[in-house]
């Protein structure tokens, strides 16, 4: 929100000495971040004059048309004689009073003018827009001053373009509608200095008539509780804007367009009532406010062909839809230059309907900002007043005597305060008058008396102290974010001042250190850390068509996901059932951006929905919900446990002067299970790695990860149709493991340490290719017996020589005694008590035997 102080001293008597620095400081105790104030006087300096153009030379051969200007600019430029200015803009003509800064003068960014040699010309001066004097952002031509104004060349200019004002920008938060509005600004600033504020609200209108300005039927008095219009005809279209509104409007960082276009934009600033202005010849039939139906057609003001949601509001004629209600007018029936004939319209909206229609077609218009936040609806027929008033007085016509209102609001509800409520949420003795003054200055209407506890309101002590003491509280009507007590409250203390407010720090409480889940994460991610693989954090919104791509069955209970009330983007509505969703996307992404070789992890919740629980409880914020409302809440709450995931592709060993290199495989998925598991404290005994079958992975590639014969996780290379899917690289390879399905780990103990040698055996068995090399691993364990210290495979081997469908696994035996040299019999011995367990459970035989 921009505005210039001297708009907002109409309405409120600021100082006339009053600091832009104090200005600041008070619009930032009321709670309104300023993002910047700014003196127009000092933005230009040096010469900046009126101009009347004299004589216009358009120069010809080059890329562009040029014009070379002989221009009056009075006695400014020491001589009296014409300024000779080359200009690139078309949008002025021999005879108009333009703005021209001369040599000397300094524009906004430390640009200095001066005389120089260009296309050919001497050029003394450079004739202004908007733009370069940084009022605004129109830069289509320069500034042209209407004929209205009073101005002769050699004059200063700065008071005529307003750069004699002083000019405030503000983010307003969400809460705080009202304050998008000279009107609000004004009432607030009013509060914080103290001084008188003059309501440009506060003026008669007239009400209904029994004939309406138009005929007008509204089917949906829930999405709009009030529509009104008032009609003038015979406006004259060939007048222009004034400079003043103009002025105003440019400030606030609003094109000017037409003069009944820039009135409903001047209004919706000063009193923050979004507007509308109809060309009523364009308009067929009455006017109809209703849902759009799905799939219907409107071309908006800015010319974008729109489909409409079931949702959207519109508002239509005998031809079907010809404005998006609230947020954007369409064309059929915009005011043109041959407009005569005017319709303006002040309705009230539905703040969530229209919000969520502007999110839907991205169409965030000032209009619609304003809804969304909540606008006064006591508005509507004082702006239509001040609309056909601007319009007749500027542009001539007749004000039809016919008024439209229909009127649908709902009364607001009061809020029962408890009156010392704010000094027991506060921690500031706020005594009860201090609190109902606050209110009231608000636009409160404060009732005093009765007493929460049923006692007497007038009994000894309460009428004192305020202990007991209940405030009935109506809101007032520009003000729907005070629905809750504690909304009062924050009232009370923003206007008393929040300087007020001490600053404690509570004592932290003696603690434990990390839980042991803590404990656990932060062991598995520094695990995989140091391994190489990357953190990330994907955001949990996933698009419905996902469970698709990663070709869940239709059975799988990762398909149904909680859907968001008020997603972040409409095309990703859903919370993620698992961690490879988003995981995915992430690794294309990089992928897409050149790179090739990608590892990652992340750690973090998925959300998998509690059917058939129903809606939660609504609790208030006046006061503790029960264990009751607690419980019944929890139970919608959905299922939330913590997985990891990684995902990888490319090289996990680069290639170099030192080798080929090795790329990423579905094994080096598995092996970063292995590590989560061993990280999170599971002994290696308790850990079973088998062939599985789970979507996304490769039937043939996918292992399942179990701890005490539970399948925690799954591992492996991806579906071929998967990653075609989400456009990954062939080979991508992904491991997803629930954290909080572990076991607790059990007490760590130190190992026994050896001093003895060992002694290293290596054996080769010939197997099945079905038989999983885990299991055959976890045999020699058991045959060999406790002396067998460990155990590794490090060679896979097939030939045609071993036989088809055989391959051979290949084990280094490293055998050791706690307390003695073994001897070889006793290695070997042992050796042969693990390959005949071997060979007993899986018809091992040793190679080459």
């Amino acid at each position: 929100m921009r505005v210039s102080v001297s708009w907002l001293r109409e309405y409120v008597d600021l100082p006339t000495d009053l600091p832009t620095g104090d200005l600041e400081q008070a619009l930032v105790d009321l709670g309104i971040e300023v993002e910047s104030i700014v003196d127009l006087r000092e933005t230009v300096t040096g010469p900046l004059v009126v101009g009347e153009v004299l004589e216009i030379e358009e120069l010809t051969g080059f890329k562009k048309p040029i014009r070379f200007c002989r221009v009056d600019v009075g006695a400014a430029n020491g001589t009296g004689e014409p300024q000779e200015i080359v200009c690139g803009a078309r949008n002025f003509a021999q005879g108009d009073r333009v703005v021209v800064i001369l040599p000397g003068g300094v524009l906004p960014g430390n640009f200095a003018i001066g005389a120089r040699k260009t296309y050919g010309r001497n050029s003394h001066g450079m004739i202004c827009s908007a733009q370069e004097l940084g009022l605004g952002d129109d830069h289509s031509g320069i500034i042209v001053l209407p004929e209205d104004v009073k101005a002769q060349p050699g004059d200063d200019a700065r008071p005529i373009v307003g750069l004699d004002d002083v000019v405030v920008e503000m983010e307003i938060t969400p809460d705080r509608g009202y304050a998008l509005s000279v009107r609000g600004i004004a009432r607030e600033l009013s509060h914080a200095l103290g001084v008188p504020f003059r309501d440009p609200a506060d003026a008669p209108a007239p009400g209904a008539t029994a004939a309406p300005a138009y005929p007008v039927e509204v089917r949906d008095p829930v999405g709009c509780d009030r529509y009104a219009a008032r009609m003038v005809r015979g406006v004259d279209p060939t007048v222009e804007t004034p400079g003043w509104m103009r002025q105003r409007l440019t400030v606030a960082g609003v094109r000017s367009i037409s003069l009944p276009v820039d009135i409903t934009n001047y209004l919706m600033l000063e009193l923050g009532q979004p507007m509308h202005a109809f060309d009523v010849d364009r308009i067929a039939g009455t006017l109809v406010v209703r849902r759009a139906e799905a799939g219907e057609k409107l071309t908006t003001l800015d010319g974008v062909n729109r489909t409409l949601s079931a949702e959207d509001l519109v508002i239509c004629d005998d031809t079907g839809p010809i404005s998006l209600a609230a947020v954007m007018g369409g064309e059929t029936s915009e005011v043109l230059a041959s407009t005569t004939n005017v319709l303006f319209e002040a309705a009230h909206w539905d703040p969530a309907t229209v919000g969520r229609t502007a999110r839907r077609h991205k169409l965030f218009s000032e209009a619609a900002k304003r809804w969304e936040r909540g606008v006064d609806p006591t508005l509507p027929l004082v702006a239509l007043d001040k609309a056909v008033r601007l319009l007749t007085d500027l542009a001539g016509g007749a004000a039809g005597a016919e008024v439209l209102d229909l009127d649908h609001v709902r009364p607001r509800t009061p809020v029962t305060l408890p009156v010392d409520l704010p000094s027991r949420r506060i921690g500031v003795t706020y005594p009860p008058d201090r609190v109902v003054e606050l209110l009231e200055q608000v636009g409160c209407v404060v009732t005093r008396g009765g007493d929460r506890l049923g006692e007497d309101p007038g009994a000894a002590g309460v009428a004192a102290s305020g202990v007991g003491e209940v405030l009935t509280v109506m809101p007032p009507s520009w003000r729907p974010d005070l629905t809750d007590p504690a909304d009062l409250v924050e009232e009370v203390v923003r206007l008393d001042g929040y300087d007020r407010v001490p600053s404690v720090l509570p004592t932290a409480p003696a603690g434990r250190g990390l839980t042991a889940q803590q404990q656990r994460r932060r062991a598995v991610a520094r695990s995989l850390a140091e391994r190489g693989w990357v953190e990330v954090l994907a955001q949990p919104f996933v698009a419905p068509e996902l469970a698709d791509q990663l070709g869940l069955p239709a059975d799988d209970p990762r398909r149904p996901a909680v859907r968001l009330a008020n997603p972040l983007s409409e095309e990703e509505p859903l919370l993620r059932t698992m961690l490879l969703g988003p995981l995915l996307g992430i690794v294309r992404r990089n992928v897409g951006r050149g790179q090739r070789d990608v590892a990652i992890y992340e750690i973090g919740t998925v959300f998998h929905p509690r059917p058939g629980v129903g809606a939660p409880p609504a609790m208030g914020v006046d006061r503790r919900p029960t264990d009751e409302e607690f419980a019944a809440a929890d139970a919608v709450v959905p299922v939330q446990p913590r997985h990891v995931a990684v995902a990888l592709c490319g090289e996990i060993e680069p290639a170099g002067w030192w080798g080929a290199g090795r790329p990423a495989g579905w094994a080096d998925a598995v092996e970063a299970g292995r590590a989560v598991l061993d990280a999170a404290g599971i002994p290696a005994d308790r850990v079973t790695v088998r062939a599985g079958e789970r979507a996304p992975w490769h039937p043939g590639r996918c292992a399942e990860l179990l701890v005490d014969d539970v399948v925690v996780g799954h591992a492996g290379e991806l579906h071929p149709a998967v990653v075609a899917a989400l456009e990954l690289p062939r080979r991508t390879s992904a491991m997803e493991l629930d954290l909080d399905a572990l076991p607790a780990a059990p007490l760590a103990t130190g190992p026994t340490i050896s001093t003895f040698p060992p002694a290293l055996i290596d054996v080769a068995l010939v197997v099945d290719e079905a038989v999983p090399a885990a299991e055959v691993q976890r045999a020699l364990v058991e045959g060999a017996g406790a002396l067998l210290e460990d155990v590794r495979l490090f060679d896979v081997y097939t030939s045609e020589q071993l036989g088809a469908g055989r391959r051979s696994l290949a084990y280094k035996l490293t055998f050791r005694a706690p307390d003695r040299t073994l001897a070889g019999e006793e290695a070997v011995a042992a050796r042969d008590a693990a390959v005949a367990l071997a060979a007993q459970r899986f018809g091992a035989s040793l190679r080459g035997a």
